[in-house]
């Protein structure tokens, strides 16, 4: 077992895996900016290192500084959270050629699953379904018209050394393909380095499932089951839940089998998501992989029982799956579980809310759970992303999951700045979310009925 771990992260994530090291018996090193100085993770960790100001280019994502500070602190591996350089491949090499355990896939794997494309055909072979698109990489818009033709309009390029919507066009008819792929490939140039785009065809109205899985050191890989993550504005998740309410037990087991295989053979190692989008018919189509923790773990971790970030550390070490977590029985599985994001911005602007926090008491009771690092006079920087606190809520089944979220929203007080929260008591109020009517356009359709009724309230007061 590892002696002492550093958190190459900040936020309630490393606070989150400082929490799993107390648990284990294991020394931890909190790394932080000029802007963090004062944060809970460097407060509670066991030794704290600056590595540099407040810019995430000059500081957490400054490879050199957190290996440096990992050598100076003699420790043993680094957990890197989610975001910053928790799926940089060559950081993973790094730690490794510096004799550092990296708490995550191999190097290769993580390269593998970082090319969409490469991952999309991984998938292929092992036969997880995926969209009907382009073999490979398109090189130039005349090939991507040949490709439209065969697979049918409408279609979607993605970058695919991407994410977070850059790089990705929707293309319904021949005359749009041209202008809408080059500017694709030269948004994904410019975001990633790589301007390499493929196709797939386009589903109007999906559902995003994903699959959590777990892989250790001696080739085996299990799936913990799916959470539901269409509630989303602009490709950023707002809302999770697990289960989800359109996956059946028999397409779970089904899914859940063939991502075991597939990952077996490419040597997953860790924690990971696999993502997939559900067509009207129900049927998943494989997107990509996330090799990473995520920010939604704790919806699985509340339905299964397994703590996912002790798991990761467990795993790294060198523990089999079959000691640390005993066999899952969907029907033992506890309830039903929903995360709410509390970000630091404006409930209807969605733009950043930076400050100092004047007041911040959050809610508790039976089945509710907070994952923060902010606190009463902490300051929320301008630099970092906006998420502030992670509210979760478990219940027998989704309607007690519900009202208890919606309770646990009401006695959530957050002044001094603004957060999504009157957006969450929206959403959990919504008939149509109430009732598990929802796909990825769901937010499109909230937003413009709310602009709806504010406009006949004004309409009405005149």
């Amino acid at each position: 077992m590892f002696k002492k771990i550093l958190i190459a992260n900040r936020g309630e994530i490393a606070l989150r895996v400082i929490c799993a090291c107390k648990e284990l018996g294991i020394k931890t090193v909190a790394v932080y900016s000029d802007a963090d100085r004062n944060s809970l993770h460097v407060r509670f960790a066991d030794e704290a290192v600056c590595i540099g100001p407040p810019r995430s280019s000059e500081s957490y994502l400054n490879i050199p500084a957190v290996i440096s500070a990992a050598e100076i602190t003699n420790t043993d591996a680094i957990h890197p959270g989610y975001g910053l350089l928790s799926e940089n491949a060559n950081f993973a090499e790094v730690c490794e050629t510096s004799d550092i355990k990296f708490i995550g896939p191999p190097p290769e794997v993580i390269r593998l699953m970082g090319e969409k494309e490469k991952a999309r055909q991984a998938m292929k072979r092992t036969n997880v379904p995926i969209l009907p698109g382009s073999e490979g990489v398109i090189a130039t818009a005349e090939e991507a018209k040949e490709w439209a033709i065969q697979i049918g309009y409408p279609v979607i390029v993605k970058a695919s050394a991407g994410g977070g919507g850059r790089g990705m066009r929707v293309i319904r008819a021949e005359t749009e393909l041209e202008g809408s792929f080059n500017s694709a490939q030269a948004e994904a140039a410019a975001a990633f380095g790589n301007g390499n785009l493929y196709m797939e065809k386009f589903i109007e109205q999906p559902r995003h499932i994903e699959f959590q899985v777990l892989g250790d050191l001696h080739g085996k890989v299990i799936s913990l089951g799916e959470r539901e993550c269409s509630i989303q504005r602009r490709h950023q998740k707002l809302l999770e839940e697990s289960p989800s309410t359109q996956v059946t037990e028999e397409l779970r087991q089904q899914i859940g089998k063939k991502l075991s295989e597939c990952l077996a053979q490419i040597g997953y190692v860790n924690a990971g998501t696999v993502e997939f989008l559900m067509d009207e018919d129900g049927s998943l189509h494989f997107i990509e992989m996330n090799t990473r923790i995520q920010v939604e773990h704790p919806v699985t971790e509340m339905v299964t029982g397994i703590d996912l970030v002790k798991s990761q550390i467990l795993l790294a070490a060198g523990a089999k799956l079959g000691d640390i977590i005993p066999r899952l029985d969907r029907k033992g599985q506890r309830g039903h579980a929903i995360e709410c994001r509390i970000n630091a911005e404006h409930p209807e602007k969605f733009t950043p809310s930076a400050g100092k926090i004047k007041t911040f008491h959050v809610p508790g009771g039976l089945g509710i759970r907070v994952d923060t690092a902010a606190y009463a006079e902490g300051v929320i920087p301008p630099y970092y992303d906006s998420l502030i606190a992670k509210l979760i809520s478990h219940g027998r089944d989704r309607d007690e999951a519900i009202m208890r979220m919606r309770r646990a929203l009401e006695m959530f007080i957050v002044e001094g700045i603004h957060t999504t929260i009157p957006l969450h008591r929206r959403i959990m109020a919504d008939p149509d979310f109430q009732a598990g009517r929802f796909d990825t356009k769901y937010m499109e359709r909230f937003l413009a009925k709310l602009q709806e009724e504010r406009v006949q309230l004004t309409a009405v007061s005149a």
